[in-house]
């Protein structure tokens, strides 16, 4: 069995979660992230890594899909005066999907991004970063922010954009989607071991064509990493090893 750690799950949104929890640690499964999205998760975060000390680790965000202009500065007001109980900020970041832009329009989730990434600047923190259809965008706005520290959350960009996050020594996650989706399954293969992350983004319902197949959970961790191990033609051990190493020093683990 490999020491692993998700390191992306939205632990808030999952029913029966301590048997989950279970699960998890019977999977080898030593830390997960827990990442928060919006002002009622983050605090849900923070309440279940009280309860689970030295398993989960909360990171406090505000999601793309979630901004909603009288929620902002209460949001980023709650982040900032909790960040000394956060081990990242996150998730946070743009998405250009056309559905969210009708809702959230692009120079608004810039503005948002921009200053929680000042927050990030700050103290110090290590970005969570959500990119769909936004990668350019997201990777300049971190840049420019000047983070020493960020993950590009199931990374499914353009190799352009990847080399440059591998330039800048900032990394990418793997989801189970590296079994059947094209785009991730690239980014994976060309990213090197040493920039990668594991995690399940749990309870995201992961499909097979039109089927949905299963809704996630932090033991299928194992798919992520036998799915990296076969694309990468590296063994399991070795993938586990790196990656973990990779989430405790990311994270200050």
């Amino acid at each position: 069995m490999y020491r692993l750690i998700d390191t992306h799950a939205h632990l808030d949104e999952i029913e029966n979660l301590e048997q989950v929890i279970t699960e998890a640690k019977s999977a080898n499964v030593v830390a997960i992230i827990g990442v928060g999205s919006d002002y009622e998760s983050n605090q849900k975060i923070l309440k279940l890594a009280r309860g689970h000390k030295d398993f989960i680790y909360p990171a406090l965000g505000l999601h793309p899909w979630n901004i909603t202009g009288s929620e902002i500065d209460r949001n980023l007001a709650f982040i900032e005066s909790h960040i000394d109980k956060a081990v990242a900020i996150g998730e946070i970041g743009l998405d250009y999907h056309k559905r969210v832009r009708t809702r959230v329009k692009k120079d608004l989730q810039k503005d948002v991004l921009r200053e929680i990434l000042k927050i990030a600047k700050t103290y110090d923190k290590p970005a969570i970063i959500h990119s769909r259809y936004a990668w350019r965008d997201s990777f300049s706005l971190v840049e420019e922010a000047q983070l020493k520290k960020a993950v590009f959350h199931w990374y499914t960009g353009t190799s352009s954009v990847l080399r440059d996050i591998v330039t800048q020594d900032y990394f990418i996650s793997a989801t189970p989607a590296v079994e059947y989706h094209e785009e991730h399954r690239r980014a994976v293969r060309e990213i090197p071991l040493e920039r990668l992350l594991l995690e399940t983004d749990s309870p995201v319902v992961y499909w097979r064509g039109s089927e949905a197949e299963y809704e996630a959970r932090p033991a299928h961790i194992l798919r992520t990493l036998q799915g990296v191990a076969r694309l990468k033609g590296v063994s399991q051990a070795q993938i586990a090893e790196t990656t973990t190493d990779n989430a405790l020093r990311f994270f200050g683990l």
